[in-house]
Order: C-alpha cells, then structure tokens, then sequence
C-alpha cells in the first residue's frame, strides 16, 4: 500500500485558509483544558544555537482530541530584521497519528504568530480584570500585531500604547493596528510609557541569554495583567517577584531553559496556563493583583493551529500535493 502524497501549503496558502483569530483563540482554549488535565504530549524542545542570541529548536507535540501530531522546526535569529529578513522562520510537519506517515508540510510563521497572540488572550481571559482596556504593547513588530488582535478579540480595548526601539516600526504599527483594534494608539517613548497605566501589558522583544532589562518594580500598575513572550528580556527580577502570581505556559519547559542559563533573576513560577484553565490552581483571586505570565511558546499551540489550518486546506483543494 503506497502512502497518500503529502500536502504542502505554503504562506500564501495557510493564510488563503482563512482560519480566524477567535478559532485559534478557542481552539488553544481546548487544548490547555487538555493539557490541563494531563491528556497530552509534549517534551521540552531541544535545540541548536549557530550563533549570539539565534537558534533553532525542535517542536514535537500530541494532542490526542485534535488527532494533532508532528513537529515544528522552528528559527529566531535576532541578525535577521539587520539582513530584512523575519526574525522567526520556520516548518510544521503533521503526521497521521495512526500510521506515523507525514500527512502535511507547511510554512509556520503564519501560525507562531497567531497561535502566541492567542495563548496571550486565553491566559488573559483567566487573569487579567474583564473590564481591562488599556493595553501597553512593546516592540511593535509580529507579535505585538497578534498579541493586540488576540486581545482585541476578548476585551473592549479603548486604548493601545506602544513603544518601539524604531519609531518607523512603531509608526507602521498604528497605521495598521489601529482600525484593526478599534483603539486609538498612541506612540510613547519609553517602555515606562507602555507599562505604566496599562491595564494589559505584552511585551515581545528578542530572547536575550544576557538581557539588560528595562522593566522595573512600580511600573506595573496594580490589577494589570502582563504576558512577558521574551522570556525575562524586558524584566528585572524584581519587577518579576512584585507580582502578585507568576506563570507560564509550561513550567517545565520553563525550568528546562532555566537549566540551560536563562532566567537567572526570575522567581519561581506558581502556576502553569493549563493548571488555571482546568481550576487546579487559583487565576485571578481579586481586582488589585499584578499578574504576570511567562510564555515560551508551545509546539502543543503549533500542532492544534496547523491542524485548523490542514482541515481547511483540505476542505477548500488548497496546496500542492508531493509523493512521498
């Protein structure tokens, strides 16, 4: 028996999916539930660094409810945006979980992007006030864009700050967010701008071993949610032990990373994501707590997104189809 050919999308084609923010959003929710409740399969990623503050790691994940399996090969090189080149690039393979065999092949930097906005709003669904607003967003490139429609989707926001090393990027940004969002955005000056005040804070610079942070203690309002997606590279440690809970997405990949040199100032976590979405760990206990949440980055999130976007790809004859 010859195996089926496999189907290869690529951007244009994940993007012509059409798969929505709020799908993902709800999707992602799913998934921690099952993560949550211990039904899942994940190992921390592995890695390779071919240079300063650059790598490439390996992303294999299960999540048995979606029938989603595979791997994301996954790249961030922070000479990349010098060269004009994205700072992420990458590949996701799904494999059929009954057979092993290589089902689809496809460009992943449509997905890291979206699946990471979304893993912020489920996390700020379950920790942050229902009536936040503001939101503080710094470095204003890919992931600022989807971490702000993510929230968008789940907040009635009435105020975008954003702060970038570029002004021109920052400037790109509001052009584009701000009809997208609904918000007027306003470009502030310093990362204490974007910080303070906001009741929603998301900060995405590049993943430093050796950061200089910016964020200190006293800058993050009381009651504001912030979801730190480079690791501790714009936080002191003690902006970090000033909050009143501390997690992640996965405390032991997080612990993983602290192994290997990273997160050197930062306090230990007390809960993870999927924890909070099934109620075996407290979100949210009242209206003044700082909150912050450490993400890594899932391959479980990779898997389930890809899976949306294989379905749809299906459904609608897009990409080309390769022999094994």
């Amino acid at each position: 028996m010859t195996p089926d050919p496999i189907l290869y999308l690529s951007r244009a084609d994940v993007e012509r999916v059409g798969v929505t923010m709020p799908e993902i959003i709800a999707a992602l929710e799913a998934m921690f539930r099952e993560k949550g409740e211990g039904r899942t399969e994940m190992p921390p990623k592995p890695g390779i660094h071919p240079g300063p503050d650059s790598f490439l790691h390996a992303m294999p994940a299960y999540v048995p409810a979606s029938r989603a399996a595979g791997i994301k090969w996954v790249s961030a090189y922070a000479g990349n945006p010098g060269r004009g080149l994205p700072y992420v690039s990458g590949l996701v393979v799904l494999n059929d979980p009954d057979t092993g065999f290589p089902i689809a092949i496809m460009d992943a930097t449509w997905i890291t992007a979206k699946r990471t906005g979304a893993a912020t709003a489920v996390a700020a669904r379950h920790l942050a006030r229902r009536d936040s607003a503001t939101v503080g967003i710094i470095a204003c490139g890919v992931q600022g864009r989807s971490n702000l429609e993510a929230l968008s989707c789940c907040f009635e926001l009435r105020r975008v700050r954003a702060f970038d090393v570029s002004q021109e990027a920052a400037e790109a940004f509001a052009e584009e967010m701000e009809p997208l969002v609904g918000a007027p955005i306003e470009i502030v000056g310093s990362p204490r701008e974007a910080v303070g005040g906001s009741d929603l804070v998301v900060t995405s610079g590049p993943i430093l071993k050796d950061p200089v942070p910016a964020i200190e203690a006293g800058w993050l309002e009381e009651g504001a949610f912030a979801c730190a997606l480079d690791f501790d590279s714009y936080w002191q440690g003690d902006a970090l032990r000033e909050a009143d809970l501390l997690t992640t997405d996965d405390t032991a990949q997080l612990d993983f990373y602290r192994g290997a040199g990273y997160f050197r100032d930062t306090p230990g976590i007390e809960a993870d994501l999927g924890e909070i979405v099934t109620e075996r760990r407290p979100g949210r206990r009242h209206a003044g707590e700082r909150i912050v949440a450490i993400h890594l980055g899932l391959a479980l999130e990779d898997m389930v997104t890809a899976g949306l976007i294989y379905q749809g790809a299906v459904a609608r004859g897009l990409g080309t189809r390769l022999p094994l």
